[in-house]
């Protein structure tokens, strides 16, 4: 198998890319719909999302790590437009009048209702976290030249998952809840998160090493702009 040099190929959309593609927005949706329900792990309260979300993150490195930081940042963008989507449906069911033999318009929007603040919260976090977490760990490639993976894996997460811990509980919560509480909050979400990746490695190695055997690629971004807004560049 031969180093892609992504800055002089094409878009590359195969069968395998499309279902890690997938993976990666069913794990974004289905995470935050599990984040109204608050669980507890030892002794600490955590959203139930905390199981599925970084699962996320697993599967950008996966992307980034194989197909390169373009492809990985049109996902992204396809994270996005798919769970404003999901948010403005399910805020179209909220608003539609109940029937009168339906009584379950108060759990609809205790379960599948957000405010805004919420939502804004939310998808910053999450812009900010996947773009960092894609381009922190195709730089830390080139830098490694290709070896030592789980150097950039666990480093890229240490950022990504420590900005959209930040940056979610501070604009959901600050004023909400006291700022001893809120920093306790952000490092147990941030090294649960962490932590998750670090236990996930030994299947990152896997599947990365599976992908680039059965893809015959491996990406290298080389003269890639990290602008996340420059889809094609």
């Amino acid at each position: 198998m031969t180093p892609m040099d992504t800055s002089k190929t094409q878009l590359r959309f195969s069968p395998l890319f499309v279902l890690v593609a997938a993976l990666f927005v069913t794990a974004l949706l289905t995470s935050n719909i599990m984040a109204v329900k608050v669980i507890s792990v030892a002794g600490k309260p955590l959203p139930a999302a905390i199981i599925i979300f970084p699962l996320s993150y697993i599967l950008g490195d996966v992307l980034t790590e194989v197909y390169g930081y373009r492809q990985t940042r049109l996902v992204i963008w396809l994270g996005f437009i798919c769970n404003l989507f999901m948010v403005v449906v399910f805020a179209l069911g909220q608003w539609l009048p109940p029937a009168s033999v339906w009584d379950g318009q108060d759990a609809y929007e205790a379960i599948l209702g957000s405010t805004p603040r919420i939502l804004a919260a939310s998808f910053a976090a999450y812009l900010v976290g996947e773009f960092a977490n894609s381009a922190i760990l195709s730089r830390m490639k080139l830098l490694t030249n290709g070896k030592l993976l789980w150097t950039r894996t666990i480093g890229s997460t240490v950022i990504g998952q420590a900005l959209d811990s930040t940056i979610f509980i501070t604009l959901a919560f600050y004023g909400i809840l006291p700022t001893p509480v809120l920093m306790q909050v952000i490092a147990v979400q941030w090294l649960v998160k962490v932590g998750y990746e670090v236990l996930a490695t030994p299947l990152t190695y896997a599947v990365v090493t599976y992908l680039k055997r059965k893809e015959a690629v491996d990406a290298y971004d080389r003269d890639i702009s990290l602008n996340p807004v420059a889809l094609f560049k």
